[in-house]
């Protein structure tokens, strides 16, 4: 992911495989920074859209629907930006990519619920 987001920076957004594009020093830590900055963005704009009124009453079910909403970006960006597919299409085990998916995104909108009810 680190590769990817540092090809971002010369204008290459979809590459047929990822792997053989240019490495560069520090992608494992860029991926990691980007990754997480990325999922910040998404909270900050959850809580936008959400309101005052979802974060004084916070409830499971919009965190949840916002988490598989940014599978979008995942499926139709990221994978077939790095040479996957869309929603992983071209892995050798696309069901299962798209399951981990969206249990990784079902824990993200459940973190986004569970830091709104222990946030003042």
């Amino acid at each position: 992911m680190g590769r990817w987001f540092r090809h971002l920076r010369d204008g290459a957004v979809f590459h047929d495989d990822i792997a053989l594009a240019s490495p560069y020093a520090g992608e494992l830590r860029l991926g990691w920074i980007g990754h997480y900055a990325v999922g910040a963005i998404y909270g900050l704009a959850f809580a936008l859209l959400a309101g005052t009124g979802w974060l004084a009453e916070p409830r499971l079910l919009p965190a949840w629907l916002f988490g598989l909403a940014t599978l979008a970006f995942g499926w139709f960006l990221l994978q077939p930006g790095m040479g996957l597919g869309w929603a992983a299409s071209r892995t050798a085990r696309p069901g299962k990519v798209r399951l981990l998916n969206l249990v990784s995104h079902s824990v993200f909108g459940l973190g986004l619920y569970l830091s709104a009810l222990i946030l003042p």
